[in-house]
Protein backbone atom coordinates (compact mmCIF):
# COMPACT_ATOMS: atom_id res chain seq x y z
CA UNK A 1 0.00 0.00 0.00
CA UNK A 2 2.84 2.74 1.28
CA UNK A 3 4.84 1.40 -2.47
CA UNK A 4 2.28 2.29 -4.69
CA UNK A 5 1.09 5.38 -3.31
CA UNK A 6 4.76 6.68 -2.98
CA UNK A 7 4.78 5.74 -7.04
CA UNK A 8 1.81 7.94 -7.51
CA UNK A 9 3.70 10.69 -5.80
CA UNK A 10 6.48 10.38 -7.70
CA UNK A 11 4.62 10.34 -11.00
CA UNK A 12 2.93 13.67 -9.30
CA UNK A 13 5.91 15.20 -8.84
CA UNK A 14 7.32 14.69 -12.36
CA UNK A 15 4.34 15.96 -14.14
CA UNK A 16 4.54 18.93 -11.89
CA UNK A 17 8.33 19.77 -13.22
CA UNK A 18 7.12 19.18 -16.74
CA UNK A 19 3.90 21.70 -16.47
CA UNK A 20 6.54 24.27 -15.11
CA UNK A 21 9.07 23.61 -18.29
CA UNK A 22 5.46 24.37 -20.13
CA UNK A 23 4.58 27.45 -18.85
CA UNK A 24 7.88 28.53 -19.02
CA UNK A 25 8.85 28.30 -22.38
CA UNK A 26 5.02 29.32 -23.02
CA UNK A 27 4.95 32.59 -21.32
CA UNK A 28 9.18 33.22 -22.39
CA UNK A 29 8.50 31.76 -25.81
CA UNK A 30 7.73 35.44 -27.97
CA UNK A 31 10.47 36.79 -26.24
CA UNK A 32 13.46 34.41 -27.00
CA UNK A 33 11.93 34.54 -30.99
CA UNK A 34 12.10 38.45 -31.55
CA UNK A 35 15.13 39.56 -33.03
CA UNK A 36 16.67 43.30 -33.19
CA UNK A 37 14.15 44.98 -35.17
CA UNK A 38 11.02 43.43 -33.48
CA UNK A 39 12.88 45.24 -29.99
CA UNK A 40 13.24 48.61 -31.73
CA UNK A 41 9.73 48.67 -32.36
CA UNK A 42 8.88 48.39 -28.75
CA UNK A 43 7.60 51.41 -26.98
CA UNK A 44 7.18 52.55 -24.01
CA UNK A 45 3.54 50.84 -23.66
CA UNK A 46 5.06 47.28 -24.97
CA UNK A 47 7.60 47.41 -22.16
CA UNK A 48 5.16 47.66 -19.19
CA UNK A 49 2.82 45.07 -21.31
CA UNK A 50 6.35 42.84 -20.75
CA UNK A 51 6.91 43.92 -17.54
CA UNK A 52 3.65 42.83 -16.58
CA UNK A 53 3.85 39.60 -18.16
CA UNK A 54 6.97 38.78 -16.64
CA UNK A 55 6.50 39.69 -12.59
CA UNK A 56 3.00 37.78 -13.03
CA UNK A 57 5.27 34.50 -14.67
CA UNK A 58 7.63 34.97 -11.84
CA UNK A 59 4.45 34.75 -9.05
CA UNK A 60 3.35 31.68 -10.74
CA UNK A 61 6.52 30.18 -10.46
CA UNK A 62 7.31 30.92 -7.12
CA UNK A 63 3.79 29.19 -6.36
CA UNK A 64 5.05 26.26 -8.41
CA UNK A 65 7.94 25.98 -6.53
CA UNK A 66 5.97 26.28 -3.34
CA UNK A 67 3.76 23.22 -4.19
CA UNK A 68 6.73 21.17 -5.66
CA UNK A 69 8.10 21.72 -2.25
CA UNK A 70 5.09 20.45 -0.87
CA UNK A 71 4.58 17.72 -2.83
CA UNK A 72 8.47 16.52 -2.18
CA UNK A 73 7.70 16.41 1.61
CA UNK A 74 4.16 14.52 0.72
CA UNK A 75 6.81 11.90 -0.60
CA UNK A 76 9.16 11.81 1.81
CA UNK A 77 6.47 11.40 4.77
CA UNK A 78 3.99 9.34 2.71
CA UNK A 79 5.23 5.99 4.01
CA UNK A 80 4.53 6.49 7.39
CA UNK A 81 1.31 7.49 6.71
CA UNK A 82 -0.21 4.91 9.21
CA UNK A 83 1.39 6.30 12.02
CA UNK A 84 -0.55 9.82 11.32
CA UNK A 85 -3.61 7.91 10.86
CA UNK A 86 -3.28 6.68 14.20
CA UNK A 87 -2.45 9.82 15.48
CA UNK A 88 -5.13 11.47 14.10
CA UNK A 89 -7.50 8.75 15.44
CA UNK A 90 -6.34 9.41 18.99
CA UNK A 91 -7.29 12.64 18.94
CA UNK A 92 -10.47 11.82 17.50
CA UNK A 93 -11.37 9.99 20.65
CA UNK A 94 -9.26 11.51 22.68
CA UNK A 95 -12.24 14.11 24.87
CA UNK A 96 -10.12 16.60 25.64
CA UNK A 97 -10.15 17.18 21.88
CA UNK A 98 -13.00 15.59 20.09
CA UNK A 99 -16.47 17.37 19.37
CA UNK A 100 -18.64 14.47 19.71
CA UNK A 101 -21.54 14.59 22.66
CA UNK A 102 -23.58 11.97 24.48
CA UNK A 103 -26.80 13.34 22.26
CA UNK A 104 -25.35 12.62 18.89
CA UNK A 105 -23.96 9.13 20.10
CA UNK A 106 -27.58 7.85 20.82
CA UNK A 107 -28.88 6.85 17.67
CA UNK A 108 -25.02 5.01 16.96
CA UNK A 109 -25.12 2.89 20.20
CA UNK A 110 -28.47 2.12 20.18
CA UNK A 111 -28.29 0.81 16.90
CA UNK A 112 -24.83 -1.18 17.79
CA UNK A 113 -26.44 -2.34 20.68
CA UNK A 114 -29.38 -3.20 18.43
CA UNK A 115 -27.26 -5.51 15.73
CA UNK A 116 -25.90 -7.37 18.18
CA UNK A 117 -29.32 -8.73 19.83
CA UNK A 118 -30.14 -9.46 16.58
CA UNK A 119 -27.33 -11.67 15.55
CA UNK A 120 -27.46 -13.24 18.88
CA UNK A 121 -31.57 -13.81 18.50
CA UNK A 122 -31.29 -15.06 15.06
CA UNK A 123 -28.35 -17.98 16.32
CA UNK A 124 -30.72 -18.78 18.33
CA UNK A 125 -33.32 -19.51 16.01
CA UNK A 126 -31.22 -21.38 14.27
CA UNK A 127 -29.73 -23.62 16.53
CA UNK A 128 -32.86 -25.42 17.36
CA UNK A 129 -33.64 -25.96 13.52
CA UNK A 130 -30.43 -27.29 12.41
CA UNK A 131 -28.24 -30.31 14.07
CA UNK A 132 -24.46 -29.53 15.66
CA UNK A 133 -21.97 -29.84 12.53
CA UNK A 134 -24.40 -27.48 10.73
CA UNK A 135 -24.41 -24.93 14.15
CA UNK A 136 -20.60 -25.15 14.56
CA UNK A 137 -20.06 -23.03 10.96
CA UNK A 138 -22.97 -20.53 12.20
CA UNK A 139 -21.50 -20.26 15.60
CA UNK A 140 -18.30 -19.48 13.81
CA UNK A 141 -20.00 -17.29 11.34
CA UNK A 142 -21.91 -15.54 14.26
CA UNK A 143 -19.06 -15.21 16.54
CA UNK A 144 -16.88 -13.69 13.25
CA UNK A 145 -19.87 -10.98 12.81
CA UNK A 146 -19.43 -9.99 16.83
CA UNK A 147 -15.96 -9.54 17.07
CA UNK A 148 -16.79 -6.69 14.14
CA UNK A 149 -19.60 -5.43 16.88
CA UNK A 150 -17.73 -5.46 19.51
CA UNK A 151 -15.09 -3.25 17.59
CA UNK A 152 -17.51 -0.71 16.89
CA UNK A 153 -18.04 -0.48 20.66
CA UNK A 154 -14.51 1.24 20.96
CA UNK A 155 -15.55 4.24 19.44
CA UNK A 156 -15.47 6.98 21.24
CA UNK A 157 -14.16 4.42 24.72
CA UNK A 158 -12.89 7.54 26.38
CA UNK A 159 -15.64 10.16 26.57
CA UNK A 160 -17.93 7.10 26.87
CA UNK A 161 -15.91 5.29 29.81
CA UNK A 162 -15.83 9.05 31.75
CA UNK A 163 -19.42 10.06 31.05
CA UNK A 164 -20.64 6.71 33.01
CA UNK A 165 -17.80 7.20 35.15
CA UNK A 166 -19.14 10.38 36.03
CA UNK A 167 -23.50 9.07 36.29
CA UNK A 168 -22.11 6.73 38.75
CA UNK A 169 -20.45 9.08 40.99
CA UNK A 170 -23.25 11.09 40.55
CA UNK A 171 -26.22 8.44 41.75
CA UNK A 172 -23.55 7.49 44.66
CA UNK A 173 -23.39 11.65 45.74
CA UNK A 174 -26.89 11.82 45.86
CA UNK A 175 -27.96 8.99 47.73
CA UNK A 176 -25.08 9.91 50.69
CA UNK A 177 -26.25 13.22 50.79
CA UNK A 178 -30.04 11.99 51.01
CA UNK A 179 -28.83 9.07 53.71
CA UNK A 180 -27.06 12.08 55.39
CA UNK A 181 -29.53 14.75 56.28
CA UNK A 182 -27.95 17.90 57.70
CA UNK A 183 -30.63 17.76 61.08
CA UNK A 184 -31.41 14.27 60.99
CA UNK A 185 -35.14 15.33 63.59
CA UNK A 186 -36.17 17.85 61.07
CA UNK A 187 -35.60 15.39 57.97
CA UNK A 188 -38.45 13.49 56.17
CA UNK A 189 -37.75 9.99 56.29
CA UNK A 190 -39.15 6.60 54.76
CA UNK A 191 -38.82 3.22 57.47
CA UNK A 192 -38.51 -0.05 55.61
CA UNK A 193 -38.49 -3.11 57.65
CA UNK A 194 -36.42 -5.79 56.72
CA UNK A 195 -38.13 -8.54 57.85
CA UNK A 196 -39.90 -10.23 54.34
CA UNK A 197 -40.46 -14.10 54.50
CA UNK A 198 -37.80 -15.19 51.64
CA UNK A 199 -34.41 -15.64 50.67
CA UNK A 200 -30.80 -12.89 50.86
CA UNK A 201 -31.61 -11.67 47.10
CA UNK A 202 -35.05 -11.27 47.64
CA UNK A 203 -34.61 -9.51 50.87
CA UNK A 204 -31.53 -7.22 48.99
CA UNK A 205 -33.76 -6.19 46.48
CA UNK A 206 -36.64 -5.21 48.88
CA UNK A 207 -34.10 -3.26 50.74
CA UNK A 208 -33.33 -1.52 46.82
CA UNK A 209 -37.03 -1.42 46.53
CA UNK A 210 -36.73 0.89 49.67
CA UNK A 211 -33.66 3.06 48.86
CA UNK A 212 -35.75 3.59 45.56
CA UNK A 213 -38.67 5.01 46.57
CA UNK A 214 -36.44 7.11 49.31
CA UNK A 215 -34.67 8.61 46.44
CA UNK A 216 -37.88 9.62 44.04
CA UNK A 217 -39.48 11.10 47.21
CA UNK A 218 -36.26 12.98 48.58
CA UNK A 219 -36.40 11.37 52.03
CA UNK A 220 -34.10 9.44 54.17
CA UNK A 221 -34.73 5.92 54.19
CA UNK A 222 -34.33 4.26 57.57
CA UNK A 223 -33.45 0.79 57.82
CA UNK A 224 -34.97 -1.62 60.60
CA UNK A 225 -32.83 -4.22 60.26
CA UNK A 226 -33.51 -6.39 63.79
CA UNK A 227 -35.58 -8.77 62.67
CA UNK A 228 -33.82 -9.70 60.07
CA UNK A 229 -33.83 -13.94 59.23
CA UNK A 230 -29.90 -14.13 58.39
CA UNK A 231 -27.48 -14.15 61.12
CA UNK A 232 -28.97 -15.21 64.74
CA UNK A 233 -28.77 -12.34 67.63
CA UNK A 234 -25.68 -14.65 69.29
CA UNK A 235 -23.62 -14.20 66.46
CA UNK A 236 -21.58 -10.85 67.57
CA UNK A 237 -18.49 -9.31 66.68
CA UNK A 238 -15.97 -8.07 69.44
CA UNK A 239 -16.97 -4.84 68.44
CA UNK A 240 -20.31 -3.33 69.34
CA UNK A 241 -23.16 -3.15 66.35
CA UNK A 242 -26.07 -1.55 66.35
CA UNK A 243 -28.07 -4.55 63.96
CA UNK A 244 -27.52 -7.80 62.66
CA UNK A 245 -27.42 -5.72 59.38
CA UNK A 246 -23.63 -4.16 60.65
CA UNK A 247 -22.00 -7.73 61.30
CA UNK A 248 -21.80 -7.64 57.03
CA UNK A 249 -22.87 -4.50 55.56
CA UNK A 250 -21.90 -0.63 56.35
CA UNK A 251 -24.83 1.62 57.74
CA UNK A 252 -26.78 3.31 55.46
CA UNK A 253 -26.38 6.47 57.14
CA UNK A 254 -23.49 7.81 59.16
CA UNK A 255 -25.64 10.65 60.60
CA UNK A 256 -29.51 9.68 60.75
CA UNK A 257 -30.88 5.99 61.76
CA UNK A 258 -33.21 7.31 64.23
CA UNK A 259 -37.16 6.73 62.69
CA UNK A 260 -38.70 9.40 65.07
CA UNK A 261 -40.34 12.44 63.75
CA UNK A 262 -43.45 14.87 64.77
CA UNK A 263 -46.03 12.79 62.49
CA UNK A 264 -46.40 9.46 61.21
CA UNK A 265 -48.40 7.11 58.91
CA UNK A 266 -48.31 4.98 56.26
CA UNK A 267 -48.00 5.23 52.72
CA UNK A 268 -50.95 6.69 50.94
CA UNK A 269 -48.94 8.28 47.81
CA UNK A 270 -49.53 11.99 48.96
CA UNK A 271 -47.75 11.99 52.21
CA UNK A 272 -46.06 15.50 52.06
CA UNK A 273 -47.44 16.49 54.82
CA UNK A 274 -45.80 13.41 56.97
CA UNK A 275 -42.34 13.13 58.10
CA UNK A 276 -42.33 9.47 58.38
CA UNK A 277 -44.02 7.09 56.39
CA UNK A 278 -43.48 2.97 56.71
CA UNK A 279 -43.64 1.72 53.28
CA UNK A 280 -45.06 -1.91 52.88
CA UNK A 281 -42.85 -4.96 50.61
CA UNK A 282 -43.07 -3.67 47.43
CA UNK A 283 -46.06 -6.18 46.35
CA UNK A 284 -49.07 -4.70 48.60
CA UNK A 285 -47.94 -1.16 47.81
CA UNK A 286 -50.81 0.53 47.02
CA UNK A 287 -51.18 3.07 45.10
CA UNK A 288 -48.38 1.99 43.00
CA UNK A 289 -46.56 5.25 42.20
CA UNK A 290 -44.54 5.59 38.66
CA UNK A 291 -41.22 5.47 39.86
CA UNK A 292 -41.00 1.40 40.72
CA UNK A 293 -38.95 -0.63 38.59
CA UNK A 294 -39.05 -0.65 35.14
CA UNK A 295 -38.36 3.03 35.30
CA UNK A 296 -35.46 5.16 35.80
CA UNK A 297 -34.79 8.54 36.46
CA UNK A 298 -36.01 10.78 34.00
CA UNK A 299 -33.05 13.32 35.13
CA UNK A 300 -30.48 10.56 33.99
CA UNK A 301 -32.46 8.86 31.21
CA UNK A 302 -30.75 10.63 28.19
CA UNK A 303 -26.90 9.66 29.26
CA UNK A 304 -27.85 6.15 30.91
CA UNK A 305 -29.79 5.15 27.57
CA UNK A 306 -27.05 6.03 25.24
CA UNK A 307 -24.31 4.98 27.28
CA UNK A 308 -26.19 1.44 28.77
CA UNK A 309 -27.83 -1.24 27.36
CA UNK A 310 -29.72 -2.47 30.27
CA UNK A 311 -30.45 1.64 31.93
CA UNK A 312 -32.85 -0.05 34.88
CA UNK A 313 -30.11 -3.08 35.60
CA UNK A 314 -27.36 -0.45 35.65
CA UNK A 315 -29.81 2.07 37.98
CA UNK A 316 -30.33 -0.96 40.23
CA UNK A 317 -26.84 -1.84 40.39
CA UNK A 318 -26.11 1.13 41.50
CA UNK A 319 -28.69 1.18 44.18
CA UNK A 320 -27.61 -2.63 45.62
CA UNK A 321 -23.47 -1.74 45.25
CA UNK A 322 -24.19 0.85 47.70
CA UNK A 323 -26.19 -1.18 50.16
CA UNK A 324 -23.84 -4.48 49.89
CA UNK A 325 -20.67 -1.81 50.57
CA UNK A 326 -18.79 -4.42 53.12
CA UNK A 327 -18.56 -3.90 56.40
CA UNK A 328 -14.34 -4.52 57.47
CA UNK A 329 -14.90 -7.63 58.71
CA UNK A 330 -16.71 -8.76 55.83
CA UNK A 331 -14.33 -6.99 53.24
CA UNK A 332 -10.87 -9.14 54.96
CA UNK A 333 -13.37 -12.43 54.59
CA UNK A 334 -13.70 -11.62 50.98
CA UNK A 335 -10.63 -10.76 49.46
CA UNK A 336 -8.98 -13.68 51.59
CA UNK A 337 -11.42 -16.25 50.13
CA UNK A 338 -11.07 -14.98 46.74
CA UNK A 339 -6.77 -15.65 47.35
CA UNK A 340 -7.77 -18.96 48.84
CA UNK A 341 -9.94 -19.92 45.59
CA UNK A 342 -7.46 -18.45 43.49
CA UNK A 343 -10.19 -16.43 41.16
CA UNK A 344 -8.91 -15.31 38.01
CA UNK A 345 -9.64 -14.54 34.68
CA UNK A 346 -10.76 -15.19 32.23
CA UNK A 347 -13.33 -16.89 33.57
CA UNK A 348 -17.16 -17.82 33.05
CA UNK A 349 -19.42 -17.45 36.59
CA UNK A 350 -22.21 -20.81 36.92
CA UNK A 351 -24.97 -19.88 39.22
CA UNK A 352 -26.91 -23.14 39.46
CA UNK A 353 -29.51 -23.17 41.90
CA UNK A 354 -32.03 -26.04 42.97
CA UNK A 355 -33.35 -26.87 45.87
CA UNK A 356 -36.51 -24.75 46.89
CA UNK A 357 -36.68 -23.41 43.47
CA UNK A 358 -36.91 -26.66 41.62
CA UNK A 359 -40.67 -27.63 40.99
CA UNK A 360 -41.96 -24.07 42.20
CA UNK A 361 -40.42 -21.06 40.53
CA UNK A 362 -38.09 -22.65 38.31
CA UNK A 363 -37.24 -25.71 36.24
CA UNK A 364 -34.54 -28.23 36.18
CA UNK A 365 -31.31 -27.94 34.36
CA UNK A 366 -28.29 -30.29 34.72
CA UNK A 367 -24.92 -28.89 34.37
CA UNK A 368 -24.45 -29.77 30.88
CA UNK A 369 -27.23 -27.52 30.21
CA UNK A 370 -25.33 -24.41 31.42
CA UNK A 371 -21.71 -25.76 30.66
CA UNK A 372 -23.04 -25.39 26.56
CA UNK A 373 -23.04 -21.69 26.68
CA UNK A 374 -19.76 -21.75 29.23
CA UNK A 375 -18.31 -23.27 25.97
CA UNK A 376 -19.52 -21.42 23.59
CA UNK A 377 -18.29 -18.19 24.94
CA UNK A 378 -14.36 -19.49 24.98
CA UNK A 379 -15.14 -20.40 21.97
CA UNK A 380 -16.08 -16.93 21.37
CA UNK A 381 -13.39 -15.23 23.12
CA UNK A 382 -10.59 -17.96 21.31
CA UNK A 383 -12.07 -17.02 17.84
CA UNK A 384 -11.85 -12.79 19.12
CA UNK A 385 -7.77 -13.49 20.49
CA UNK A 386 -7.39 -14.95 16.56
CA UNK A 387 -8.60 -11.87 15.04
CA UNK A 388 -6.18 -9.81 17.05
CA UNK A 389 -3.39 -11.69 16.57
CA UNK A 390 -3.41 -13.71 20.22
CA UNK A 391 -2.09 -17.47 19.73
CA UNK A 392 -1.98 -18.32 23.04
CA UNK A 393 -4.31 -20.82 24.08
CA UNK A 394 -7.29 -19.59 26.34
CA UNK A 395 -7.27 -21.26 30.11
CA UNK A 396 -10.96 -22.10 30.87
CA UNK A 397 -12.10 -21.55 34.09
CA UNK A 398 -15.34 -21.39 35.67
CA UNK A 399 -16.69 -20.29 38.93
CA UNK A 400 -19.15 -22.51 40.16
CA UNK A 401 -22.00 -20.83 42.92
CA UNK A 402 -24.75 -23.52 43.67
CA UNK A 403 -26.66 -24.54 46.97
CA UNK A 404 -26.28 -28.14 45.50
CA UNK A 405 -22.98 -29.69 47.10
CA UNK A 406 -23.32 -33.33 45.05
CA UNK A 407 -22.74 -31.48 41.48
CA UNK A 408 -19.16 -31.34 42.64
CA UNK A 409 -18.88 -34.76 43.04
CA UNK A 410 -21.30 -35.91 39.83
CA UNK A 411 -21.07 -33.32 37.55
CA UNK A 412 -18.06 -31.63 37.41
CA UNK A 413 -15.60 -33.98 36.91
CA UNK A 414 -16.45 -35.19 33.25
CA UNK A 415 -15.62 -30.93 31.98
CA UNK A 416 -12.56 -30.82 34.55
CA UNK A 417 -11.35 -33.70 31.46
CA UNK A 418 -12.25 -31.86 28.94
CA UNK A 419 -9.67 -29.11 30.57
CA UNK A 420 -12.20 -26.87 32.22
CA UNK A 421 -10.72 -25.53 35.55
CA UNK A 422 -13.50 -25.04 37.94
CA UNK A 423 -13.16 -22.52 40.78
CA UNK A 424 -15.25 -22.72 43.66
CA UNK A 425 -15.71 -24.88 47.41
CA UNK A 426 -18.35 -27.56 47.64
CA UNK A 427 -18.02 -26.52 51.52
CA UNK A 428 -20.01 -23.40 50.32
CA UNK A 429 -22.79 -25.10 48.73
CA UNK A 430 -23.21 -27.09 51.88
CA UNK A 431 -23.84 -24.01 53.88
CA UNK A 432 -26.47 -22.82 51.04
CA UNK A 433 -28.79 -26.10 52.11
CA UNK A 434 -32.08 -25.38 53.40
CA UNK A 435 -31.09 -26.64 56.66
CA UNK A 436 -28.00 -23.84 57.38
CA UNK A 437 -29.35 -21.20 54.90
CA UNK A 438 -29.82 -18.70 57.72
CA UNK A 439 -26.70 -19.34 59.76
CA UNK A 440 -23.48 -16.10 59.57
CA UNK A 441 -21.72 -18.87 57.73
CA UNK A 442 -24.22 -19.12 54.65
CA UNK A 443 -24.84 -15.38 54.75
CA UNK A 444 -20.49 -14.86 54.17
CA UNK A 445 -20.75 -17.32 51.45
CA UNK A 446 -23.75 -16.08 49.52
CA UNK A 447 -22.26 -12.86 49.37
CA UNK A 448 -19.06 -14.14 48.08
CA UNK A 449 -20.93 -15.89 45.67
CA UNK A 450 -22.70 -12.91 44.58
CA UNK A 451 -19.48 -10.43 44.45
CA UNK A 452 -17.31 -13.35 42.78
CA UNK A 453 -20.09 -13.99 40.23
CA UNK A 454 -20.62 -9.88 39.20
CA UNK A 455 -16.76 -10.21 38.92
CA UNK A 456 -16.91 -12.72 36.21
CA UNK A 457 -16.08 -11.59 32.47
CA UNK A 458 -19.44 -13.81 31.76
CA UNK A 459 -22.25 -14.98 33.83
CA UNK A 460 -24.88 -18.24 32.75
CA UNK A 461 -27.51 -18.72 35.62
CA UNK A 462 -31.05 -18.24 35.48
CA UNK A 463 -32.73 -15.23 36.02
CA UNK A 464 -35.60 -16.91 38.11
CA UNK A 465 -33.02 -16.76 40.98
CA UNK A 466 -32.88 -13.26 42.39
CA UNK A 467 -29.20 -14.45 43.46
CA UNK A 468 -28.62 -14.78 39.57
CA UNK A 469 -29.56 -11.16 39.24
CA UNK A 470 -27.89 -9.59 42.20
CA UNK A 471 -25.10 -10.60 40.81
CA UNK A 472 -25.87 -9.32 36.87
CA UNK A 473 -26.87 -6.16 38.97
CA UNK A 474 -23.34 -5.96 40.52
CA UNK A 475 -21.81 -6.86 37.24
CA UNK A 476 -23.26 -3.68 35.32
CA UNK A 477 -21.56 -0.97 38.09
CA UNK A 478 -18.12 -2.04 36.16
CA UNK A 479 -16.42 -0.39 33.33
CA UNK A 480 -15.38 2.89 35.20
CA UNK A 481 -12.15 1.57 36.06
CA UNK A 482 -9.21 2.90 33.91
CA UNK A 483 -8.17 -1.01 33.74
CA UNK A 484 -11.62 -2.17 32.55
CA UNK A 485 -11.72 -2.98 28.86
CA UNK A 486 -15.46 -2.99 28.63
CA UNK A 487 -17.72 -0.22 29.80
CA UNK A 488 -21.44 -1.80 28.98
CA UNK A 489 -21.65 -5.40 30.54
CA UNK A 490 -25.47 -5.44 29.63
CA UNK A 491 -24.96 -8.40 26.91
CA UNK A 492 -22.23 -10.88 29.42
CA UNK A 493 -24.92 -13.42 30.30
CA UNK A 494 -27.08 -15.94 29.51
CA UNK A 495 -30.02 -17.13 31.27
CA UNK A 496 -31.65 -20.86 30.77
CA UNK A 497 -34.90 -19.31 31.63
CA UNK A 498 -36.24 -15.79 32.22
CA UNK A 499 -35.61 -12.31 31.42
CA UNK A 500 -33.67 -9.96 33.38
CA UNK A 501 -36.93 -8.40 35.90
CA UNK A 502 -37.11 -6.98 38.88
CA UNK A 503 -39.82 -8.71 41.71
CA UNK A 504 -43.04 -6.65 42.09
CA UNK A 505 -41.82 -4.17 38.91
CA UNK A 506 -44.42 -2.26 36.79
CA UNK A 507 -45.56 -3.46 33.51
CA UNK A 508 -42.56 -4.34 31.14
CA UNK A 509 -43.36 -3.48 27.28
CA UNK A 510 -41.85 -3.18 23.92
CA UNK A 511 -42.45 -1.29 20.91
CA UNK A 512 -42.66 -2.98 17.70
CA UNK A 513 -40.53 -1.51 14.97
CA UNK A 514 -41.99 -3.62 11.95
CA UNK A 515 -45.33 -5.55 12.04
CA UNK A 516 -46.13 -9.07 12.25
CA UNK A 517 -48.06 -11.64 10.71
CA UNK A 518 -49.37 -14.70 12.89
CA UNK A 519 -47.85 -17.81 11.14
CA UNK A 520 -50.02 -20.67 13.43
CA UNK A 521 -52.15 -20.29 16.33
CA UNK A 522 -49.56 -19.96 18.63
CA UNK A 523 -48.16 -16.52 17.21
CA UNK A 524 -49.59 -13.15 17.54
CA UNK A 525 -50.20 -10.22 15.29
CA UNK A 526 -49.12 -6.33 15.83
CA UNK A 527 -48.24 -3.54 13.53
CA UNK A 528 -45.58 -1.00 13.48
CA UNK A 529 -46.09 0.90 16.68
CA UNK A 530 -47.70 -1.29 18.83
CA UNK A 531 -46.81 -1.74 22.44
CA UNK A 532 -46.44 -5.44 23.37
CA UNK A 533 -46.08 -6.81 27.13
CA UNK A 534 -43.04 -8.62 27.26
CA UNK A 535 -43.43 -12.06 29.81
CA UNK A 536 -40.68 -14.19 28.73
CA UNK A 537 -37.99 -14.75 25.48
CA UNK A 538 -37.97 -18.53 24.94
CA UNK A 539 -34.11 -18.02 23.49
CA UNK A 540 -35.26 -19.90 20.19
CA UNK A 541 -35.38 -16.56 18.33
CA UNK A 542 -39.18 -16.05 19.63
CA UNK A 543 -40.73 -14.03 23.13
CA UNK A 544 -44.24 -14.43 24.70
CA UNK A 545 -46.25 -11.35 25.36
CA UNK A 546 -49.54 -9.88 24.73
CA UNK A 547 -50.35 -6.95 22.21
CA UNK A 548 -51.48 -4.51 24.23
CA UNK A 549 -53.82 -2.98 21.67
CA UNK A 550 -55.55 -6.16 20.45
CA UNK A 551 -54.92 -8.34 23.86
CA UNK A 552 -53.86 -11.06 21.73
CA UNK A 553 -51.08 -13.66 23.90
CA UNK A 554 -48.93 -15.20 22.18
CA UNK A 555 -45.03 -15.81 20.45
CA UNK A 556 -43.59 -13.23 18.39
CA UNK A 557 -39.86 -12.76 17.09
CA UNK A 558 -37.95 -10.70 18.94
CA UNK A 559 -35.95 -8.82 16.31
CA UNK A 560 -39.49 -7.07 15.35
CA UNK A 561 -39.50 -4.99 18.28
CA UNK A 562 -37.51 -2.54 21.02
CA UNK A 563 -37.30 -1.91 24.58
CA UNK A 564 -39.43 0.74 25.70
CA UNK A 565 -37.68 2.41 28.56
CA UNK A 566 -39.93 4.05 31.03
CA UNK A 567 -38.46 7.08 33.23
CA UNK A 568 -40.20 8.96 36.26
CA UNK A 569 -39.34 11.65 38.33
CA UNK A 570 -37.16 11.38 41.48
CA UNK A 571 -36.20 14.25 43.70
CA UNK A 572 -33.03 12.89 44.89
CA UNK A 573 -31.88 14.00 41.24
CA UNK A 574 -33.66 17.70 41.62
CA UNK A 575 -30.53 19.82 41.05
CA UNK A 576 -29.16 17.78 37.87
Amino acid sequence: MAIFGAANAGRILIAVVLVWLLLILFIGGPLLRRNDSDYSAINGENAELILARLSRATSELSALKAQNEELRNLLQNYIPLEVQIKKATNVLNDESHGTQSIETLKQFEETRRKLSFNVNELWHYLRTHFNSSVMNTITEHRNNLLYDINFLEKRDFSLKKKELRDLAALVNKAIKDLQNPKDCSSAKKIVCQLNKGCGFGCQLHHVAYCLITALATGRTLILNSHQWRYASSAIRTKKSVNSRWDLVFKPLSDTCTDDSGSSRGAWRGNDDHMQVIDIPIIDTLRPRPPFLPLAIPEQLSQKLQTLHGAPIAWFIGQIVRFIMRPSPELEDYLNKAKARLKFKTPIVGVHVRRTDKVGTEASYHTLAEYMQFVEDYYNKLELFNERNGVVKKVERNVYLATDEPSIWNSEVKQYEKQGYNFIGDSNIAKTASLSNRYSFDSLKNIILDIWLLSESDHLVCTFSSQVCRLAYELMQTRGVDNKDLKIDWSDAFISLDDIYYFGGQSEHNQIAILSHKAKDKQEIDFKVGDTIGIAGNHWNGFSKGVNRRSQQNGLYPGFKTIEEVKTAYFKAFDEI
